[in-house]
């Protein structure tokens, strides 16, 4: 988006994704707010929206991959503007943005990678005394239903309920490489996806200035100034909702991660003092995925848990309840309520639709989009006025 239009010739630094060319409007005094006649209201209107829905319902999954596309476009602009404003040419400075983005991806991998490494690596040498393990809890709770007359066969002729059920997967090999086969096909899908939005991108960020002017002339005159320049407020938007997302999984990270150490510390979660940084990096990347990434997060050292001291899971699931609590009650309202500026109740609403029509992609995309739907929505009331339907004034004269 941008940083607002400039007064004066334009001097091609200050390309955008969105113009940052001076709008239709050069002063600063409120420009007239156009009026909507009667019969667009009446008729026009709803009939955009209808049309409008069923584009994007017939659209689906292409509709999908230009609005990721779009939205990453609009994250990574202010870098192209930056660079832009250092007399880079546009061109280059789309594939600076690109190279350092990727690279400071990988960067942030190889610091992050080793300490989650050596845990990863800790944690599989530890697997087989953790099925041992297992196998001993089993075994002693066949002992104790069998002394209390509950015969439930937990092992059977020497093999416990673990080794079983690897033996059943071994039996169900050609069904696993189906199953493998076409889980093949859906990677190859959505490799081939984000090879697609990622081009996409690229020709957004390219073709910024003409869909800023587009952006511009399909909306009302603007007084001329950044804060009612309407593709600024929508990056402005977008990034607000970013910001917030990262800051939010971070915390959440961070707090997990911190508590798992010090149940390790204090004896409740022994392997928690080991897999800390491991378990903090995949519950704060979960919290990305809106309703089940708590679940997720937790999944993997509840799991172990079990594997080695039960009493343990126990004491687990307390934690990341109060984690989720936290998570809903303060930290949730605290960053998004100063980020988004929406409604709670909205929001909600926005991710239940989102999760409706599209799944877990759609909710992780109802919060940008309603975003920018609100600064839309501002804008459009700052700038249009409905004709009166009163016409007892009319009348009079």
């Amino acid at each position: 988006m941008t940083e607002g239009p400039e007064k004066g010739p334009p001097s091609g630094e200050e390309e955008k994704l969105v113009d940052d060319s001076p709008g239709r409007g050069a002063s600063h005094d409120e420009p007239p707010r156009a009026v909507v006649p009667r019969w667009i209201q009446l008729v026009a209107l709803p009939l955009a929206v209808l049309a409008v829905w069923s584009l994007a319902k017939a659209a689906g999954p292409v509709l999908l991959l230009f609005i990721v596309a779009g939205l990453i476009a609009l994250i990574l602009n202010p870098a192209v503007a930056f660079l832009q404003r250092r007399h880079l040419p546009r061109g280059l400075a789309v594939l600076a943005v690109f190279l350092g983005f990727f690279l400071a991806l990988g960067g942030i991998g190889f610091l992050v990678a080793n300490p989650i490494s050596n845990q990863v690596r800790t944690f599989s040498n530890n697997l087989p005394h953790l099925v041992d393990e297992a196998n001993k809890q089993i075994a002693s709770l066949q002992n104790s239903l069998d002394k209390s007359g509950l015969h439930v066969e937990l092992v059977k002729q020497g093999k416990t309920a673990l080794q079983t059920f690897q033996d059943k997967i071994a039996k169900s090999a050609s069904k696993l490489a189906s199953f493998g086969g076409g889980l093949l096909t859906e990677a190859a899908s959505a490799i081939f996806d984000l090879v697609l939005v990622f081009v996409l991108s690229v020709y957004m960020l390219l073709y910024g200035e003409r869909i800023g002017k587009l952006a511009r002339r399909l909306m009302p005159e603007s007084d001329g100034t950044p804060a009612d320049d309407y593709p600024h407020l929508v990056q402005r938007a977008v990034s607000r909702y970013v910001g917030g997302q990262l800051l939010f999984s971070v915390i959440m990270g961070a707090s997990a991660g911190v508590s798992l150490y010090v149940f390790g510390l204090v004896g409740l979660f022994p392997d928690g003092e080991k897999y800390a940084i491991a378990f903090a990096v995949f519950y704060g990347v979960m919290e990305l995925v809106p309703y089940i990434g708590p679940i997720l997060g937790a999944a993997p050292p509840v799991l172990v848990a079990l594997f080695t001291k039960p009493i343990s899971a126990v004491w687990l699931v307390a934690l990341f309840i109060g984690l989720q609590q936290l998570e809903g009650h303060v930290v949730a309202p605290q960053v998004f309520g100063h980020t988004l500026r929406i409604n709670p109740i909205l929001v909600i609403f926005a991710l239940l639709l989102g999760l409706h029509v599209d799944g877990i992609v759609g909710a992780l995309l109802a919060l940008p989009i309603l975003s920018v739907l609100r600064e839309t929505v501002l804008y459009l009331s700052r700038h249009l006025t409905l004709e009166s339907w009163d016409r007892s004034r009319e009348s009079l004269l």
